[in-house]
């Protein structure tokens, strides 16, 4: 014979001193803004450096728009030659074009200063990621452990009984009650949406609970190679000549056609 369902009366002061505390909102929002405070300012290329960067990037548009180029074929085949030669000579290498047949070095990201700015910075982004999670964590199992906080408003079946109440071992409650490590889990992967909404897609926090907590998100990649870009460039822009076409070849005779004068 099953047993009538039993009604649980919650305190006012758990809400008050448990449920809005873990909520976490405003915790949240301001860590998202010592994080702003703790990143550094960007520090300046030098002219060298972006010099070779923009050059790739030139060199990579004009081969994205050959097939249907918007610039004449003599004004194209000059610029293509001019940054084909200046590829295989090395013109646009901050270092200076390689000497001899000597194997390109990548730089150690070690000993770069800018790389290394890059790696405080994401290990101080993740240490103000970290710690709070781990204090709060500590604060609810050992104050609050065991607490009911929440009733659900709408029914759920018992397979979201493991998830809803962790840390109670319960077997007859009701399965829209919420403990109160499961409503911690429940507002740190479940206020995304409301993080993006206050402070907009790029906030840290949204990227925190996007990626694990051992992973630095900041953390800068090895360091290129434009030896190795430069030549591969090189031959895409030779293969990219045999495709390129004009936009304004028969330009006449289209519109022509286009507006049935023709």
């Amino acid at each position: 014979m099953s047993s009538p369902a039993v009604s649980l009366y919650l305190d006012p002061q758990i809400r008050d001193w448990v449920l809005f505390p873990i909520t976490l909102i405003l915790v949240g929002i301001l860590r998202h803004y010592v994080v702003l405070l703790l990143q550094s300012p960007p520090k300046k290329l030098p002219k060298a450096a972006i010099r070779e960067q923009r050059a790739l990037s030139r060199s990579q548009i004009l081969r994205a728009t050959s097939a249907n180029s918007p610039i004449p074929p003599s004004y194209y085949r000059s610029i293509s030659s001019r940054l084909h030669t200046a590829f295989e000579a090395g013109t646009y290498l901050k270092d200076g074009p390689p000497q001899g047949d000597a194997p390109s070095t990548p730089a150690n990201p070690m000993t770069d200063p800018a790389a290394m700015d890059g790696m405080m910075a994401g290990m101080k982004t993740q240490m103000v990621m970290m710690v709070p999670q781990m204090v709060i964590m500590g604060w609810i199992n050992f104050f609050f452990q065991g607490f009911v906080l929440i009733k659900l408003p709408f029914p759920l079946t018992l397979g979201f009984k493991s998830m809803l109440q962790r840390g109670i071992e319960t077997q007859d409650m009701d399965v829209r009650w919420v403990s109160s490590l499961s409503w911690y889990f429940l507002n740190f992967f479940g206020l995304n949406g409301l993080y993006r909404l206050i402070l907009g897609n790029d906030n840290y926090t949204s990227q925190a609970m996007m990626s694990s907590p051992f992973a630095g998100t900041n953390q800068p990649g090895q360091p290129q190679d434009y030896v190795k870009l430069f030549k591969a460039e090189k031959d895409n822009l030779a293969f990219s000549e045999g495709l390129y076409s004009w936009l304004g070849d028969d330009v006449e005779t289209r519109l022509l056609r286009k507006y049935s004068k023709l």
